[in-house]
């Protein structure tokens, strides 16, 4: 599908095409920074890729075949359609100093992804509305990303930034003056929500303007939980940036590592054991069970329904002490998955140990559902607030139950497939009007879809054989074979001590986290670190709306909404 999108492409732009290729099953076509825009609005209005999943940065200054050449920076733009099933990687090559036209006007999505890419890595882009640092302070001199800023590097802030300038606030008065008469700036009270708040359930900080107690403009800024998580993986191997991704969304930990360790399997070509992959697909399940019942009972609770919380944070925590604990030892932090396969094998009791929880968690959904589904105080507080149209969704990027709620079935194991989850019988939970309620009720019924799943696997019956696959490029030898032969003590040693040498190349690897689609974009150079990995975190693109989703509203709809996107800071800021 993806390939005959590419001919089109090429039938329709000729020689303006510079380079087109495939790897790993990804396409992806090289086009000049000048024909970006005409290739960009193409692609979305003819080939209705009316979805930007993402923009990665790549400093290719120490990419073997690259050092000399003056195009120092790629940019990436990573397009998706949903009525079409196909997706492109559109790339521009640009050396330093000079600017990419932004797509920030075609594609909302691209206003917080360029930006990242310009913090970054200082690439500009053209006509971008507010190109500003983002995951980095304002203070911050250099950027980080580059080969040549030196990862020990850290750089201090010493005053905090005014998120909505002084002629915003005017115009706000000016419009509010327009409507119902003489309103001055002073009139308008501007507020900060965190970045310490118990409603924002992370290091988050919202700037908003109040005419009386109405929100009339917002601003948001991130990065208070900014780990470098992008730059920490370059200088480790690559099953030693494992333990990182389990504090990205570190409510659903193993779905970051299973979808990690697929981004890598990927560059190999490689498959893993048949019991590796359906274990993965449970834990998968499990873990956006636990996504789902934290992100539900701390929205209701924000709502002043308290209870609610007890009935699914007892689920949730019965589901870390039989499970998860007994699995591999932790709670939040699993490293569970390995390049190839598993880190352990499921304990005696496994299968018993989830069915009960299964049931618990049924029952749970049921008094939860009982209480809140026709509860007028709980329908008074989401249902309109926080609307979103599937349009709107689909441009400020949206994907996972943010988007499912407006009507659009979109979900990465449905869509494409991965894990052998095209075998399971599930249906993809949709709402209609995309406000607080349907992205509460569609992810209640999502875990009773994840429920559904979990007892397919186990009723089949997990598969005998290991859990890891052999292949000595990125496996590390059994221990008998470690003791037992001078080969074993070799590809073991050079394994921990210089990392696999996964080969040159590039690959995306993606599939449905708790929040949405989770992407690795991985590139290697054939060494044994990674050149560069870039997250596609799903609630990055979602809390750049949330600045528009809350205009008009209150303070306590900002909440409502804020719990319901289900914002975890250790994904967004990485």
């Amino acid at each position: 599908m993806s390939q005959k999108l590419v001919e089109r492409l090429q039938a329709e732009f000729g020689d303006r095409i510079l380079e087109a290729g495939s790897q790993h099953g990804d396409e992806s076509v090289v086009v000049a920074p000048a024909d970006l825009p005409a290739v960009a609005a193409h692609l979305k209005g003819r080939e209705a890729c009316e979805l930007l999943l993402d923009v990665v940065g790549v400093d290719r200054s120490e990419l073997p075949g690259h050092r000399d050449d003056p195009e120092r920076f790629e940019v990436v733009y990573n397009l998706r359609s949903l009525s079409r099933n196909h997706r492109l990687l559109v790339k521009v090559r640009t050396p330093e100093g000079r600017d990419v036209p932004s797509l920030a006007g075609l594609y909302r999505s691209a206003d917080w992804a360029e930006r990242e890419v310009y913090d970054l890595y200082g690439v500009r882009f053209g006509g971008h509305p507010d190109l500003r640092r983002i995951l980095c302070h304002h203070e911050f001199e250099g950027h980080a990303l580059r080969k040549d800023y030196p990862i020990e590097r850290g750089q201090f802030l010493s005053a905090p930034e005014k998120l909505i300038q002084d002629h915003e606030i005017e115009r706000a008065a000016h419009r509010a003056d327009a409507s119902r008469g003489a309103v001055l700036p002073s009139d308008l009270l501007t507020v900060n929500i965190g970045p310490s708040h118990p409603a924002t359930h992370g290091a988050l900080r919202a700037e908003v303007l109040l005419d009386g107690e109405t929100i009339v403009e917002a601003r948001t800024e991130i990065g208070y939980l900014h780990r470098c998580f992008e730059k920490e993986a370059e200088d480790h191997t690559w099953a030693q940036v494992m333990p990182y991704t389990d504090r990205l969304n570190y409510v659903s930990a193993m779905l970051n590592n299973c979808v990690y360790c697929a981004a890598v399997e990927k560059l190999f070509d490689a498959e893993i054991p048949p019991r590796a992959r359906v274990v993965r697909v449970i834990v998968s399940e499990l873990s956006r069970i636990i996504d789902h019942l934290v992100c539900v009972c701390a929205n209701l609770v924000d709502l002043g329904a308290l209870t609610n919380y007890w009935f699914f944070y007892n689920v949730r925590e019965s589901i870390y002490y039989d499970v998860i604990e007994p699995l591999c030892g932790s709670r939040l932090t699993t490293n569970f998955t390995r390049i190839g396969g598993l880190g352990y094998d499921v304990f005696a009791g496994f299968e018993a140990a989830i069915e009960r929880n299964l049931v618990k968690l049924e029952t749970a959904i049921g008094e939860v559902t009982g209480l809140v589904a026709r509860n007028r105080i709980f329908l008074d507080r989401t249902v309109g607030i926080g609307a979103m149209t599937p349009e709107q969704a689909l441009d400020w990027g949206f994907t996972g139950p943010c988007l499912r709620a407006t009507g659009l079935a979109y979900d990465v194991r449905k869509h494409a497939p991965y894990d052998g989850y095209e075998t399971y019988d599930f249906d993809v939970p949709v709402g209609a009007a995309g406000d607080t309620r349907d992205r509460i009720m569609v992810r209640i019924e999502e875990m009773r879809q994840s429920a559904r799943i979990i007892r397919q696997a186990l009723a089949r019956g997990l598969p005998g054989g290991p859990i890891l696959t052999e292949d000595p490029r990125f496996a590390l030898p059994p221990k008998e074979k470690v003791y037992g032969s001078i080969e074993g003590v070799m590809n073991q040693f050079k394994l921990i001590m210089e990392g696999a040498r996964v080969p040159a190349g590039e690959a995306y690897g993606f599939g449905e986290g708790g929040n949405g689609e989770l992407g690795f974009y991985c590139v290697s150079d054939g060494g044994g670190r990674p050149y560069r990995v870039k997250v596609r975190p799903p609630c990055f693109p979602i809390f750049s709306a949330f600045g528009e989703m809350v205009k008009g509203l209150m303070i306590p709809d900002a909440v409502a909404i804020l719990g319901s996107i289900n914002i975890i800071a250790g994904e967004l800021d990485r």
